[in-house]
């Protein structure tokens, strides 16, 4: 059972202070029970590993490569994630999938790569407006997930992140319905309960709402993360 929600602040390339943020985002986990996720850019990993050190926080990052080692420069493996102090990794964002052209087959091996180190992927999955609005959002979604998902053990453990493209980014979010049924839809595809997490512009004027959907573990946090009072503002709005 699921008894804590995960709040995971996805940084892009502009970054706060880790010190201010983490002191700020500390006081507003004191008493609540979450799980926040930190996931900074590659560079202020090792930073943030140390000031993270005694906060409850876990360090996580943005990708990482389908293979342990070899001849890809500018590339990261999960192991030197490992050994910088990361336990998680967000796997299969849209950013990536558009922007590298990631396939759902290169997502799932790093998936495998990740779970095979000792990392918690965050799967990200989610529909275009296009497929939204031509009624094919669930199927395309669950299909995706299954796509994405390698074979795993009985103590593995993932974190599936509900993002749906049209509304990263843009300040639109679907209703709180639409949330509920996609996760629902989502839930019956997982063989294992698994935290599943919302995330797109979700900020501190609709969180609150999001938060208090049965079937939403928590939420993947992208430009109100970089605010360290906004991210706190998330948190306590947390069930």
């Amino acid at each position: 059972m699921i008894t804590a929600q995960y709040f995971i602040a996805n940084w892009k390339m502009n970054v706060p202070a880790l010190p201010v943020w983490v002191r700020d985002v500390s006081q507003a986990m004191l008493g609540r029970e979450a799980q926040v996720v930190l996931c900074p850019p590659f560079t202020r990993l090792s930073a943030a590993q140390m000031v993270l050190t005694d906060t409850g926080m876990a360090l996580g990052a943005q990708d990482c490569h389908a293979q342990e080692n070899g001849a890809y420069t500018g590339d990261v493996s999960a192991l030197m994630l490992r050994q910088v102090g990361c336990t998680h990794v967000i796997l299969g964002h849209s950013e990536r999938r558009a922007q590298h052209h990631e396939t759902d087959a290169m997502v799932r091996a790093k998936v495998a790569c990740a779970l095979a180190h000792g990392l918690t992927p965050i799967l990200c999955i989610g529909e275009s407006l296009e497929v939204r609005e031509s009624g094919d959002a669930e199927k395309m979604v669950t299909q995706q997930l299954l796509a994405c998902m390698p074979d795993m053990d009985d103590d593995d453990e993932i974190i599936i992140a509900y993002e749906p493209i049209w509304a990263i980014g843009t300040g639109k979010t679907p209703g709180c319905d639409e949330i509920e049924a996609m996760h629902a839809a989502i839930k019956k595809q997982l063989h294992k309960r698994a935290p599943l997490v919302y995330g797109g512009s979700v900020n501190i004027g609709n969180a609150a709402d999001i938060l208090a959907l049965p079937s939403v573990d928590g939420v993947l946090v992208g430009g109100a993360s970089l605010d360290a009072a906004q991210f706190a503002t998330i948190i306590n709005a947390g069930k």
